[in-house]
């Protein structure tokens, strides 16, 4: 697809909620962590976007916001009729414990998002474009690039010193007991069960819960208090 020109997008309209969330939270707030982490991803692909380094634009605009979308729904204030979803409410429960470190609520963010919202973004982009998963993989696997080299520059930016960071750190083991590859893969296996499930709507519903509850049990450990 012929690379499109630059103007207002919906990839632009996700970019300033998140500006606005950003502006609202304090710093240290664990979802303001995550967010400013998000915000640099998603400002990357929409720079991609424009240089034409996606082949096919209007997919991958797609997959972008209805992944945003699910992420900054969760995030805003629940109603009286609906919960976030279990994969986010370790962060939303924990955002400001004092002993929870910046490193831990930004890889938690990436586990729920990354885990759970990004499965069923590929669902939901599939439905907008009337297509198939395998005709994603590539703006799939590029988004995931560009969240993999993100979490190396995380690592590098929340990480405690050297001098801190021993081998006997709890953080040390924690952060050895969760991968963003792993986490990838497992959710493009996840996101073509559920288009293979399509047709069987409990069944999916099923999965799909039993997903979000398995990734907010692997959230819920990445925040565990730790001390100084």
């Amino acid at each position: 697809m012929a690379q499109l020109e630059h103007f207002t997008t919906p990839v632009d309209a996700v970019v300033s909620r998140m500006r606005a969330l950003d502006a609202a939270l304090p710093a240290r707030d664990g979802v303001a962590v995550f967010n400013r982490v998000y915000l640099a991803v998603t400002q990357a692909v929409d720079r991609r976007i424009d240089t034409g380094s996606f082949a096919d634009a209007r997919a991958a605009i797609t997959l972008d916001v209805r992944f945003a979308e699910r992420y900054l729904t969760a995030v805003e204030p629940p109603g009286e009729d609906r919960r976030p979803p279990a994969c986010w409410r370790p962060l939303l429960q924990f955002r400001r414990h004092p002993g929870v470190r910046p490193l831990q609520f930004a890889l938690a963010g990436i586990n729920a998002h990354i885990g759970h919202d990004l499965a069923l973004a590929v669902v939901d982009a599939c439905r907008t474009l009337g297509c198939a998963p395998a005709e994603l993989e590539d703006e799939f696997d590029r988004v995931g690039d560009l969240l993999v080299s993100l979490e190396e520059r995380i690592r590098e930016d929340l990480m405690p010193g050297p001098d801190l960071l021993q081998i006997a750190d709890p953080l040390t083991h924690l952060l050895a007991s969760w991968s963003l590859e792993r986490a990838r893969d497992a959710t493009w296996a996840a996101a073509r069960a559920l288009w293979a499930l399509r047709e069987l709507p409990d069944v999916a519903v099923e999965f799909t819960d039993r997903l979000d509850a398995a990734v907010g049990f692997a959230g819920r450990m990445l925040l565990t208090p730790l001390p100084d």
